[in-house]
């Protein structure tokens, strides 16, 4: 794993990202809807648990979501200055944490607001998701497996971290587990956006992965996926099971609503990966998702069976 990265303004790892002086060209707070940001968690890897929770568990890790979704959407979509517009996002998170008294003003920041309360959250989860999609802005393409894992670090690790805290499960080996839960479904994701993510001019394929296999990046352009693409999916995919199939351990030490939860998560993400393989890996001509009945199947066997080997990383 890489050595831990720095994040704010300056970027990660100290570089410096670009600010633009002028405003956005288009109202964040117009383009950053909630209500439209929550309807679009249904296909997520993520929030795949959330349905079965307790409203007042829910309606928490629903904020957390919420965040993270925002941060993507404004990182991937907004149609004006990007970079703007994740400055605009830092500074609701300087408010969040300014300890004035004040209210945030976006619906998103006031649902965070009373989970950052409640459960005494320090800002760095947020920072770090922020400064993935800061990253994003500038980065196109990772050397190998090391330094894609280090990106993982900033846009994914944090959530786990924050899940844990809401059902107040963390400790450091929980927090380890979790990475690699989390680092495995953000694969997961790569996967599932192949051609996107390239259209976009980001590749979260390793290139020396890439050079291995003989697969190039007008490969990932192509309508449907040709075989060293195939091949190259097989072996990323068999890397995030490695990582989600740590969560096993991780489940068996929770209890209640929090190992019903982390079961759904790590179930989601096999069934993910089970989906993309049954498919022979061809991940360009459609997204692979996991339908309910291949869910319930990865998620049944990994519940009882921590039920039945309860372990603690207490």
């Amino acid at each position: 794993m890489s050595s831990e990265p720095t994040v704010g303004r300056a970027g990660v790892g100290g570089r410096p990202v670009p600010t633009a002086a002028a405003a956005p060209t288009e109202p964040v707070e117009q383009y950053a809807d909630s209500d439209s940001i929550m309807a679009r968690t249904g296909g997520e890897n993520f929030p795949v648990a959330l349905r079965v929770l307790p409203r007042r568990l829910r309606r928490h890790l629903e904020a957390i979501y919420g965040y993270a979704r925002l941060v993507d959407n404004l990182g991937d979509e907004y149609p004006g200055d990007r970079t703007a517009a994740l400055d605009w996002l830092e500074r609701q998170i300087d408010d969040l944490y300014a300890g004035d008294g004040g209210s945030p003003r976006h619906p998103i920041f006031r649902r965070l607001a009373a989970v950052v309360r409640e459960f005494d959250i320090p800002r760095t989860p947020f920072d770090r998701l922020l400064a993935a999609n800061r990253l994003d802005q500038t980065k196109g393409g990772y050397t190998d497996w090391e330094e894609l894992l280090g990106y993982c670090e900033l846009s994914a690790n944090p959530v786990g971290h924050l899940v844990l805290a809401v059902f107040e499960a963390s400790t450091p080996e929980r927090m380890a587990a979790s990475d690699a839960v989390c680092s495995g479904l953000q694969v997961l994701e790569h996967l599932q956006d192949v051609g996107e993510d390239a259209a976009a001019g980001r590749v979260y394929l390793p290139a020396v992965d890439m050079e291995r296999f003989g697969c190039t990046r007008a490969d990932l352009a192509a309508p449907v996926a040709g075989e060293p693409l195939r091949k190259l999916v097989a072996f990323e995919a068999g890397r995030a099971r490695d990582l989600l199939e740590g969560g096993r351990e991780l489940v068996a030490s929770l209890r209640g609503h929090a190992r019903l939860a982390i079961t759904g998560f790590v179930a989601g993400g096999l069934a993910g990966l089970d989906a993309i393989e049954a498919a022979g890996c061809e991940v360009l001509s459609t997204t692979r998702q996991a339908g309910p009945l291949r869910l319930l199947r990865r998620f049944v066997p990994l519940y009882l069976g921590a039920v039945l080997r309860r372990r603690s990383l207490a």
